[in-house]
């Protein structure tokens, strides 16, 4: 069993959970993980919820996270949720392998849905020589995040970065690429929901077929703590009021809706429900069978 791979349904659509493979947060990249991901948090009630998820903070040295990517196959449309990060880390980029072992190719991808521009989500947008993956795909991103990673804007809040893979994978696929400034449909059953707040133009997915629903919320939550704590973010998260804002807006849908969740950082495969626990949220995973 390929356990990169976890498949399950929504409806009649056949879904697929698909690790590009993990990658590891620690200084001196980042700070300790407890600082990182809950900067904000104060530090007596955080040690307290950690201790609740067995974390001691001094002995958590390091993040290591899938990245999970998202197939749908809808029967009309095979629509992919992010690219992952191909190029930048050999532990990486084995979304495509991934994709062959279900028997799906490059060209049979005729959906791109770009969450946001981080490079962990727009890695594999296009090959060693510079041309989009997908090539018979359209690529869907929110106006407002493509305008700012394409803008000289973006240089000069984070001039000390390097831009160059981001950029690589973002201008080829400009001739195939739609952007959304409003909520809509994307095919059939897909529907891009305005989800702001880790960066300004984030987007969650939302998926339904026969009354049975699922959010990608991509990285609207970075770790299950942000479930029960959503005023909690990390410390490279860029608009805070408006991203509790935006956790409550899904938290509730996904409760109401009885939604599956499905988050791009999570222990992989990712997929879970979201349980209402007295006045807040906790996180349910679904187990892989062995």
């Amino acid at each position: 069993m390929n356990t990169d791979v976890y498949r399950f349904k929504v409806g009649d659509f056949e879904c697929f959970s698909i690790n590009d493979g993990n990658f590891k947060y620690a200084p001196p990249l980042i700070p300790p993980p407890a600082d990182f991901l809950f900067a904000n948090a104060p530090k007596e009630k955080l040690d307290q919820v950690l201790r609740k998820h067995g974390i001691q903070r001094e002995q958590w040295m390091e993040f290591v996270t899938p990245f999970t990517c998202f197939m749908v196959d809808t029967g009309r449309h095979k629509v992919l949720v992010d690219t992952g990060l191909d190029g930048l880390d050999p532990n990486t980029g084995r979304l495509i392998s991934n994709l062959k072992t279900v028997g799906i190719g490059t060209s049979d991808i005729d959906t791109v849905i770009l969450t946001h521009g981080h490079d962990d989500h727009v890695g594999g947008n296009t090959d060693a020589q510079g041309n989009p993956t997908f090539p018979k795909a359209r690529y869907i991103m929110w106006k407002e995040e493509w305008n700012f990673w394409t803008s000289e804007q973006v240089e000069n809040l984070y001039k000390n970065e390097d831009f160059a893979f981001t950029r690589k994978n973002l201008l080829p696929i400009q001739h195939q690429l739609d952007l959304l400034d409003h909520e809509a449909e994307i095919v059939p059953g897909i529907r891009a929901i305005s989800a702001p707040g880790h960066t300004i133009g984030h987007m969650a997915v939302a998926i339904s077929s026969r009354r049975e629903q699922l959010i990608c919320v991509s990285d609207a939550f970075l770790h299950p703590i942000h479930i029960e704590h959503p005023e909690w973010h990390a410390a490279h998260e860029e608009l805070h009021e408006q991203l509790t804002k935006t956790r409550r807006i899904l938290l509730n849908k996904a409760t109401t809706e009885k939604a599956l969740i499905l988050a791009f950082h999570f222990r992989f495969p990712g997929v879970g429900y979201v349980v209402q626990k007295g006045a807040g949220w906790q996180w349910q995973p679904i187990e892989m069978a062995q």
